[in-house]
């Protein structure tokens, strides 16, 4: 059995499994990506549930493996030389799940930074720009009541990257074509998260974006999508 007591979130939130890999994490559209990619790689993990609403993110607990405070976190007790190892940054978790079982992410070395490229689209532009978006239209409307610049500042920068979306997608399946990849895991819960978090469907114009909600379809109806957005479960 794995030992994992070098790492202090194991004591506020203790593995039943210690040779699994332990996710942290929220419903969130970062938090659901590693579990939508730990289902459709197939890898046993035991899901914890990080509550915002206690602030739980920033405990010393969960201080001790993400010092950013911020979900999702995983420790691997089977990480590199078989040791075992915590990660935190979404993207970053992304990758390296796909190295680790050569799923995901193109084998080529063309295909492989392509697909990073894409990954990192998503990181510095799609997530921020949707959230800061989220952020002034819904949960700060009030603040922002007689300043209209801040909503349609990120709401026209959105809607830009979903235009380079569209143009990526337009013709294809997936991000990378055919292959389904932790481009497409790392995306598409931004865009489903902006309509159904901050009810963004109408102002972003989804309709312009056929493409973009044709494959947003097709992510979501993925066996492991459906089980993975749904994880962790709220504790009762």
């Amino acid at each position: 059995m794995a030992d994992l007591s070098s790492f202090p979130i194991t004591k506020r939130w203790p593995a039943k499994n210690p040779d699994v890999i332990q996710l942290y994490s929220l419903q969130t559209p970062n938090g659901v990506k590693v579990s939508v990619a730990l289902e459709e790689l197939g890898l046993p993990y035991e899901p914890h549930y990080i509550s915002f609403a206690a602030n739980e993110q920033k405990s010393p607990e969960f201080i001790s493996l993400n010092p950013n405070g911020r979900i999702p976190s995983i420790i691997d007790p089977n990480g590199p030389d078989g040791k075992p190892i915590g990660l935190f940054e979404s993207g970053a978790i992304l990758l390296y799940l796909a190295e680790k079982t050569g799923k995901l992410l193109p084998a080529d070395a063309v295909g492989r930074y392509e697909t990073i490229q894409w990954v990192f689209f998503q990181m510095a532009g799609i997530g921020p720009m949707l959230g800061q978006f989220g952020h002034f239209h819904k949960f700060a409307a009030e603040k922002v009541a007689n300043n209209s610049y801040p909503v349609e500042r990120y709401r026209d920068e959105a809607k830009r990257l979903l235009s380079v979306l569209e143009a990526r997608l337009e013709g294809r399946q997936w991000i990378m074509g055919d292959t389904y990849t932790i481009a497409d895991i790392t995306t598409f819960p931004w865009i489903r998260g902006a309509d159904i978090f901050y009810g963004g469907r109408e102002v972003l114009d989804y309709a312009k974006f056929p493409s973009v909600m044709a494959w947003l379809e097709r992510c979501i109806a993925r066996p492991a999508s459906e089980k993975g957005l749904n994880i962790p479960v709220k504790p009762e």
